[in-house]
């Protein structure tokens, strides 16, 4: 095994893999994504470009064969790795794909690529196929065992405790039903995750809290019984397998990034990449506002909204890596915290719309980045500087300081820290994504090339455009004179959250008191009375309780009874003249 440092290039159609991936990485040591690109032409580009200036930048590439899926994109990627292996001979290429076809597997072989895993590997397990592969080896895994060559103690290095996984059982049928078992594992795995995901959306009613509860108790029982049915206890003896009701040792990429398990001490770089992997997971749910408050991103097509949100939260990592870098000291972290909004939202405005895109505007071609970025003032006053609780935010990755919310400490690797701290990066990104959008609104929303390129089908026409404007420009207006000053004389936050049904909002106390003593003119009027109608709302209440109670009285002790008496007569009298009626007959009947 090579002392030298890892450094990756991956190319991967698939945004929320790439992202995920990166994520993963970069908490382990020894080990640097250089790049991530999403197309061959991109990858051979950059590749050129570092021939040129620094060979050894990069020393493994991980592909995708296009998609994955198609024929034609897996054809695609084939002659690629040709043209790669041409060009650059000595790079290692580690194939990581959702391929499993043995022929297509043998073509890559061929073709020159020095290794394979299938996505979903876990991760311990990544690592060492890359760096097997990036040191001169091969790595090729078939079925549940890898094939491992030079370097085998690499694995036990990095796992002593499980080891590599040799096929070593005498057991009858152990491979079936092992196969069996561990694809019904990562299907309740996946599942399992995904409703311990909805269990912990904030505001969930009661009933789909319970409901979602029961499904976890089931799938729990599931996982239980799999693991009872199709093993045995000689086998979990001889494999070292996990007992039923506990998780496996290490679980595939995809749990990995969505639920992994934190260890008392954390590096801050370990606690973000953490919460980042978590985030990750939650920006592949629908991206719809089911507030009834209008955002900004609302004109944006859901594929452009998470495009954006991917975008903002990677320049972020660059940013907390920075100042990491720097070894800025937790009091000038406060001293630059508006500078830090303000930075985040440039660099996402001049890379998701291009630093030199530019656009027709009347007789001009502006530059888009540049016209947007006039707007900073603006931006910085409606948007950036009413992000709550982001310094604490920050202070909590780099320094590792516990979160006081809603008027309770929390410990820094505690999961209530972290659900706290998801919910703040959550609104943060979607605010910052706000202030990107708020100034193509102000001056370009009607731009046809803009419309075409970002716009959602149902916002498209001037008419709905206009209609969305006004919508927002109210929204600031109750904000500023209403919403806010209630907020602050209520000490709480307004956050905008991601849930599995869309982007939702939630509320955390958090005292305001400075605040509220600056209020003034319409905002102090609110609170005013706010405080007033907390004044009488009580005595007016038991004023309108007695009157009410009064009412009551009246109408039914005086009034129904004085019906009810009435009524009774008339019965009564309508009885005694049938009574005289019928004697009346009878006399008249006897007479006769």
């Amino acid at each position: 095994m090579s002392d030298r440092p890892l450094k990756l290039l991956l190319i991967d159609q698939d945004p929320i893999f790439r992202l995920g991936l990166r994520v993963a990485l970069e908490a382990i040591t020894n080990l640097q994504v250089t790049g991530v690109v999403e197309t061959d032409t991109a990858a051979l580009q950059i590749l050129a470009e570092i021939a040129q200036e620094d060979p050894n930048q990069v020393n493994l590439v991980v592909l995708e064969f296009g998609n994955g899926r198609s024929t034609t994109s897996q054809q695609l990627g084939l002659q690629f790795c040709r043209q790669l292996r041409a060009l650059y001979p000595n790079l290692p290429i580690l194939l990581l794909s959702s391929v499993q076809e043995q022929g297509l597997l043998l073509a890559a072989k061929s073709v020159g690529i020095n290794g394979y895993c299938p996505k979903g590997t876990p991760l311990p397990e990544l690592v060492a196929a890359m760096q097997e592969v990036a040191d001169g080896g091969s790595y090729w895994f078939q079925d549940t065992e890898p094939i491992i060559t030079p370097n085998s103690s690499l694995l036990i290095a990095l796992n002593p405790l499980q080891g590599p996984r040799v096929p070593h059982s005498p057991l009858p049928f152990f491979r079936l039903r092992n196969n069996l078992r561990l694809s019904g594992i990562a299907y309740i795995d996946a599942t399992l995750a995904a409703v311990t995901a909805q269990l912990q959306v904030p505001g969930l009613p009661v009933l789909d809290r319970a409901i979602l509860a029961g499904q976890r108790r089931e799938l729990l029982a599931a996982r239980w019984l799999i693991n009872r049915l199709l093993i045995s206890s000689q086998e979990r003896q001889e494999e070292h397998i996990p007992v039923a009701d506990q998780p496996p040792l290490f679980p595939s990429l995809s749990s990995a990034i969505q639920q992994r398990q934190m260890s008392p001490l954390l590096s801050p770089g370990r606690l973000q990449s953490e919460l980042f992997a978590s985030c990750v997971t939650k920006l592949q749910f629908p991206l719809q506002n089911v507030t009834d408050i209008p955002l900004e991103i609302d004109i944006f097509r859901e594929d452009k909204k998470r495009e954006l949100l991917y975008l903002i939260l990677q320049k972020l990592a660059e940013q907390l890596d920075e100042l990491r870098a720097s070894q800025i000291e937790i009091n000038q972290l406060y001293e630059v915290k508006l500078i830090l909004l303000r930075d985040l939202w440039q660099v996402a405005i001049t890379e998701f719309f291009g630093k030199f895109s530019r656009i027709k505007l009347g007789n001009q071609n502006i530059e888009i980045v540049n016209f947007l970025l006039q707007n900073t003032e603006v931006v910085q006053r409606d948007i950036l500087n009413k992000i709550p609780l982001y310094c604490e935010f920050y202070s909590y990755l780099l320094f590792q300081t516990e979160l006081n919310i809603d008027n309770t400490s929390y410990p820094v690797v505690s999961a209530e820290a972290k659900s706290q701290a998801l919910m703040i990066l959550e609104n943060l990104l979607i605010q910052v994504a706000n202030g990107v959008v708020q100034p193509l609104l102000n001056s370009l929303a009607d731009v046809e090339a803009i419309k075409k390129k970002f716009y959602g089908c149902q916002l498209i026409s001037t008419r709905e455009i206009e209609r969305f404007r006004n919508d927002l420009s109210w929204k600031y207006r109750l904000a500023n004179y209403i919403n806010e000053p209630k907020a602050v004389f209520e000490s709480r936050y307004e956050l905008f959250v991601i849930t599995p049904r869309g982007i939702a909002k939630t509320s955390v106390y958090a005292p305001r008191n400075q605040e509220l003593v600056k209020l003034t003119n319409i905002p102090l009027v609110v609170t005013l009375l706010l405080e007033f109608s907390d004044a009488i709302a009580p005595r007016l209440k038991s004023l309108l309780a007695f009157l009410g109670s009064g009412i009551v009285f009246i109408l039914t002790q005086v009034i129904g009874q004085g019906l009810g008496l009435i009524g009774r007569g008339i019965l009564q009298g309508i009885g005694s003249v049938s009574l005289v009626e019928k004697n009346f007959k009878r006399n008249s009947d006897r007479s006769k």
